[in-house]
């Protein structure tokens, strides 16, 4: 699918920066960036998930019973 991505010049700049370093396009550096972000979030709410799950395992256990 087709997007427009408005930056502004110094974002510009910087992808424009980093593509040149890593022998890429910007439009592959800012697709991984994308698919880095993404990730990292995802990872981080399954963390916060797992966390909530542990600490409160007593109360799950018994709202699970009632």
């Amino acid at each position: 699918m087709a997007m427009t991505l408005r930056l502004t010049d110094a974002e510009d700049q910087a992808l424009t920066e980093q593509a040149a370093r890593e022998h890429r396009s910007k439009q592959e550096v800012a697709r991984a960036a994308i698919l880095e972000y993404t990730s990292r979030r995802v990872r981080k709410r399954d963390d916060l998930l797992a966390k909530i799950g542990r600490e409160n395992a007593g109360a799950l256990e018994r709202l699970a019973d009632s």
